[in-house]
């Protein structure tokens, strides 16, 4: 009972989402009133610690709906402006074919994006620029998901390394390096596949003809792509160390794959367009590129700026603090929000910027600001569920019946009878902790010190185990419900939920899989 109890957090979310295919607001909602009810009878829970974690679920979703304001209100904005047909005219002028632009715009741009902010930026942000080049909504929000993964052990200036392992008894610069490291030596063989994934997954899922050929002639340069990321990663991580090893290796990555496919290398002749959304003509902009570009650039410069520049960096992170402590007076249950910190203030401080650089009225952006908020709607509601359940599966180690916290018990019950497999099983614990709780780092600071005592007890690289609960809290999120909603939100699937997670779901246990795979092959 309490084994089932604790996965309950797990079972009715895939149930109500994809199997039985409802809307993210209703399906979460019956999947957050039955976990809570199960933690209030089975597990012990206090009503006020209950009450605590759904008030903390709720101060975290208005952190997620403002990342994803800032999201939508720089694509509204940008598409009033004319940026947006600029970019897609720049996108074609490197390649007409989907696929290129596929792993251009998600994987490669998505990565920058995921160094320099992660908390599921990427996907907000590259999802919208997918449909404006063509893709159905379905497709950009797949594809999204799907990409922004190698990059994310190394997101937000090294946060999940650095947070999520900064509790075990070694943490430390030297031994975040080592991780890194490793973490790069095995993706060197998973990661790199990720570019031909991303065009298998638009050829069979969303091509109209759905032919192997259309794949198999992109082979050299999806593989060669993939490759110089993730050599490059390798390289910038045994170089630099952790920090910075996705913002360089997407800018390498971008500046390979932009030079090849402008010039056709490794490309066929023929460009596919085989999952437009139409044949229309498209749109032309006289902007000047370097205009268009110049909220993204703005971003990225912002992002960068405060989290590496000292004196920045603490002004964001203190001038106004929306941080809510000890919730309804239970100490621990602490929900943060740096306001000036957050990904959202710098979308909407680029936002507002760029209608100033671009010479464009003021009232673009606020007639942006209404529309985006009113399709944030469904959205929040979704989000509100999701997070309410998530905190309470976190805080359930609070409880009168002396029990460890849920995810504490699953992994405590998968280590004692998987323990002889557990350079297999160790990255889909990763991937159970970000289905979750929507977070890479969450899953991997819960996760990291049972991992670090499995690995001790069982003679197990240490560095090997870590690393793979870092690549497996990455490929979760593929799948995990918040990064889902927010992604389909941005292109306008709101209570489509289900759908992406049925596209997303067998990447993400592959990814799983092939991580466990190498692990035992090269360092088993």
């Amino acid at each position: 009972m309490l084994l089932l109890t604790a996965s309950a957090a797990i079972i009715f979310p895939f149930l109500f989402l994809v199997v039985l295919r409802m809307p993210a607001k209703k399906g979460m909602t019956f999947s957050a009133f039955l976990v809570i009810l199960l933690a209030y009878i089975v597990w012990g829970m206090k009503e006020r610690v209950i009450g605590a974690s759904i008030l903390e679920g709720a101060h975290k979703t208005l952190t997620i709906l403002f990342i994803l304001f800032g999201a939508i209100v720089l694509l509204n904005t940008l598409r009033r402006t004319g940026a947006v047909d600029r970019i897609n005219q720049g996108f074609r002028n490197i390649s007409p074919d989907m696929r290129v632009q596929a792993v251009i715009v998600a994987f490669l741009f998505g990565s920058l994006l995921e160094g320099a902010a992660g908390f599921g930026t990427p996907a907000a942000v590259t999802g919208p620029l997918l449909v404006a080049l063509g893709f159905t909504p379905l497709a950009a929000a797949t594809l999204a998901l799907v990409a922004d993964s190698t990059a994310v052990p190394f997101g937000a200036v090294g946060t999940p390394i650095q947070v999520g392992l900064g509790n075990l008894p070694e943490a430390g610069t030297a031994f975040y390096n080592e991780v890194a490291v490793r973490v790069t030596q095995i993706d060197m063989f998973v990661g790199s596949f990720i570019p031909l994934v991303l065009v298998v997954l638009l050829v069979l899922f969303f091509g109209k003809e759905k032919r192997a050929k259309d794949i198999i002639e992109m082979l050299p340069w999806a593989l060669m792509t993939g490759v110089t990321y993730t050599a490059s990663a390798l390289l910038y991580a045994n170089l630099f160390g952790f920090e910075f090893v996705a913002i360089l290796a997407g800018l390498t990555g971008l500046f390979v794959a932009s030079v090849t496919a402008k010039k056709g290398w490794l490309l066929p002749e023929k460009a596919w367009t085989g999952a437009k959304t139409s044949q229309e003509e498209e749109t032309t902009s006289d902007m000047p590129l370097i205009s268009a570009w110049a909220p993204y650039a703005i971003i990225v410069l912002l992002l960068l700026l405060t989290r590496i520049v000292p004196f920045v960096k603490e002004a964001a992170l203190t001038w106004i603090d929306g941080t809510w402590n000890n919730v309804l007076g239970v100490e621990g249950i602490t929900s943060e929000w740096q306001v000036l910190y957050s990904p959202g203030a710098v979308l909407i401080l680029a936002t507002i910027l760029s209608v100033w650089i671009q010479r464009k009225p003021l009232r673009y952006f606020m007639e942006a600001s209404k529309e985006s908020i009113i399709s944030m709607k469904d959205a929040g509601l979704a989000l509100l569920a999701t997070l309410a359940l998530v905190q309470v599966f976190a805080n359930s180690g609070i409880n009168t019946a002396d029990l460890v916290s849920m995810p504490q018990y699953i992994a405590t019950i998968l280590s004692e009878n998987l323990g002889f497999m557990w350079l297999f099983v160790a990255p889909f614990l990763g991937e159970i902790g970000s289905f979750i709780t929507g977070s890479a780092t969450v899953s991997t600071l819960t996760f990291s010190p049972v991992q670090y005592n499995i690995a001790e007890n069982t003679g197990l690289s240490i560095q090997t185990v870590l690393a793979l609960q870092l690549l497996g809290s990455s490929a979760g999120n593929m799948i995990c419900v918040h990064n889902v909603v927010a992604a389909g939100t941005v292109v306008g699937l709101s209570g489509k939920e289900g759908d992406i997670i049925r596209k997303t779901v067998t990447p993400a246990l592959w990814y799983g899989a092939a991580v466990g795979v190498i692990a035992i092959i090269i360092f088993g």
